[in-house]
């Protein structure tokens, strides 16, 4: 199966330290990136601080504007200041914990910390959104597990026959 013509993603970057400008956002680099080699029309990254409300606005905003996916980077890890997940929840409307379990379990044979991320899956609207860890590595495994489901998911929330 193909991308749905005119697929929108939009990148999200949860990082305190890239958002004040103390290192640049490889990760969400490497999304957009990634994103565009799928076939995607991409918007951002935008890079936001670890914080709750405005994570869940920017998301909130990408769903209304008809975004198809939306997948964040950062903030998905057991430290206090790691709120993408919960951030997600405020949004989604339905979750979908098989990919999220399948992107930590793709990345946990060559780095055993990936089953500490605690990003979530699901959708709001029509659109998937997706949180993955904040590396340049665990987007590169979010991608291959997200990239062949993407086209049918896509197709599925638009309105198309399983």
């Amino acid at each position: 199966m193909t991308l749905p013509e005119g697929a929108r993603a939009v990148v999200v970057t949860a990082s305190n330290r890239a958002s004040a400008g103390v290192y640049a956002d490889r990760s969400g680099t490497v999304l957009a990136e990634g994103l565009r080699g799928l076939g995607f029309a991409v918007e951002g990254p935008h890079v936001l601080p670890d914080d709750r409300a405005a994570l869940a606005g920017v998301l909130r905003e990408a769903v209304a504007s008809g975004a198809d996916v939306v997948l964040t980077t950062g903030g998905t890890g057991l430290s206090p200041t790691d709120v993408t997940p919960e951030a997600t929840r405020d949004v989604l409307e339905r979750e979908a914990p098989g990919i999220a379990d399948a992107v930590r379990r793709y990345g946990a044979p060559q780095v055993p910390t990936a089953v500490l991320s605690r990003g979530l899956a699901g959708t709001a609207g029509r659109t998937l959104i997706v949180n993955l860890p904040g590396s340049t590595g665990g987007v590169r495994d979010g991608l291959a597990v997200l990239g062949p489901l993407l086209p049918h998911v896509v197709s599925q929330l638009r309105g198309g026959d399983h």
